[in-house]
Parts: C-alpha cells; structure tokens; sequence
C-alpha cells in the first residue's frame, strides 16, 4: 500500500496487521517471528524465447512460401542456408586451428543440393566427390605441417553440412515433394518444441547428456518422441496417402537423429570452447545452430519416406 493511502474503516488497524504474502503467524507469543513461504522455484528456459518463437516463425515463411508456390526457390533457400552453414562450420574449424578451405567448400555445398534436386542421388554423390577434390587440392598446395587433421576437417565440413542437405532436395523433386518436406521438416521442429515443452514442464530432473548439454533431458526426450510420432503420423498418413505406422516409425527415427545431431555439435562447440555457431539470429545462435538437428535427420527422412512412399 502506498504512504498516500491510509484506512478509516474500523478494524483496519487489525486487518493491517495481518501477516501477508502467504507469512504464517504461530499461536502464543506476539513477538514470535513468522515463517515465511517458501521462494517459487524458477525454471530457466535458457534462451530468448520471444525472440526465438520471432524468428521461427519468419523462417518458418521463409520457407514454405516457396515450398508450395516455386520449389526451386525452396532450395535456392536450402543452398543459401548451407553456404552460411558452411561458412559458420570453417570459421568454428579455424578456431580449433585447422586450416580448411573455405571457397570450395562454400561453392561445393551450394552446389550440392542444386545438382541431387535437378539430377538425383547419383549427382549429389559425384558433387561431394567433386567439391572433395576441388577442397583437399586447395588444401594440398599450403603448407606441409598439420595437412592431415586439416584434411580430415575438411572431408567433415563438406560431409556434415552441404552433402546432408542435398537429401532434403531430394525429398523435394517428387511431385508430392511439398509435403515430403514437410513431413522431415514438420517432425523435427516437434521434436524440438516437445522436448522444450516436456522439459521445461517437468523440470528436467533427469539429465540426457549432462556433460555435453545440461539442458537436455529424459523428460523432454520423452515429449520429443511423442510429439515427433504424432505429427509425423498426420502428415504421412493425411498429406501424403500412406499409413499411420509409417508416421510412427518416421517419428521415432528422427527423435533419435535429431537429438543425435543436436547434441553432436554440442560437442563440437565444447571441444572448440564456444557457445554458439553464429549469432545471425536473435534467439537461435548461429544458422548452425539450428541446421544441426535437420542435416543429420535429412537422410534417414529421405530413406524412410522413400522406401515407404516411392516417388512415381
């Protein structure tokens, strides 16, 4: 109550002094203190939520408005996603001193996705083998000293980033390709909002990976599986004709790759001894940083759905 503002009614004084905020007074001696109630706990999300929810759901625009009106613009989209990805993915390898090859790699993992879209499997295929090349050559002609750990980060780089994504093009040229897209995509996001949801909810008590991410937990792990088996049933079995069961097996499959991507450059950010890929988006970290999950779950979404629904 404000100094300005003082009761007149009778028995205010009485009421006035009351214990408050849920203080309980004990029986007998007036001048025994209170026991106060105990503080609320406070459960942490670990992240700017306002801003994240902000710049998914742009993402999320930016990339189903050409997913269902142009879908090569959509992977236009992809190629310009794994070119900072890739971009992020050398600096980070440049921190842990090696020295990897950033032009080729970029110019590789742009043109990876661009070639499984228009030519397929065997194309992707010989673009990594291409962008190898063209990588490990520039690398070759440096300096003699550390060549072998810088080799083997770049094989990485090209690997983990532009050739995974090149299986979320693939899922794209299908005529039903849309939502083949979404069904991969539209799983792993629930994986990512049950998990957040069931952990922050049941407070995380038991640690998935305490030493990688403490964040992570057994509860969210279980609220990422649900939620990955109900979307991915909808979707394949109401968007994309096939059945029930095949959602589930799609929706336990990527719970798996998904967490397992998340945590793994979780462990890569450790090893190097930084907290994010990137700070491009508000909320997110680095393009990275939430690239992690979708390009180690592209081909195994690419494969299940594939063999589930071959394209005609």
């Amino acid at each position: 109550m404000s100094d300005g503002l003082r009761a007149t009614a009778p028995g205010a004084a009485a009421l006035a002094a009351q214990p408050v905020d849920g203080a309980v007074s004990a029986p007998g001696d007036p001048n025994e203190p209170t026991a106060p109630r105990p503080p609320r706990r406070r459960i942490r999300a670990g992240r700017n939520l306002p801003a994240a929810i902000a710049v998914g759901a742009i993402l999320g625009a930016f990339i189903l408005v050409p997913l269902f009106t142009l879908k090569v613009g959509f992977v236009g989209v992809v190629g310009l996603a794994v070119a900072i990805g890739t971009f992020e993915v050398v600096r980070a390898l440049r921190l842990a001193g090696l020295r990897t090859p950033l032009v080729p790699l970029v110019a590789g993992a742009v043109a990876m996705p661009v070639v499984a879209y228009f030519y397929g499997p065997g194309a992707l295929i010989g673009a990594l083998a291409v962008t190898l090349l063209m990588a490990l050559g520039v690398r070759a002609v440096g300096e003699p000293a550390g060549l072998l750990p810088d080799l083997a980060g770049t094989i990485f780089a090209a690997v983990y980033v532009g050739f995974t994504a090149g299986f979320a093009a693939l899922l794209t040229a299908p005529d039903d390709g849309d939502w083949r897209v979404v069904a991969f995509l539209g799983t792993v996001v629930a994986s990512d909002i049950g998990g957040y949801t069931a952990g922050v909810l049941s407070g995380g008590r038991h640690k998935l990976a305490p030493t990688v991410s403490p964040g992570k937990s057994w509860e969210g792990f279980a609220g990422s599986a649900l939620a990955c088996v109900v979307v991915a049933s909808v979707v394949m079995r109401f968007a994309l004709g096939g059945s029930a069961w095949q959602g589930v097996v799609l929706g336990l499959a990527v719970v798996c790759t998904a967490t397992v991507g998340d945590l793994g450059e979780s462990l890569l950010k450790r090893d190097i001894g930084i907290k994010d890929m990137g700070n491009l988006l508000p909320g997110h970290g680095g393009i990275m940083d939430r690239l992690d999950s979708l390009l180690c779950t592209a081909p195994v979404a690419w494969l299940l759905i594939t063999a589930f629904l071959p394209p005609t």
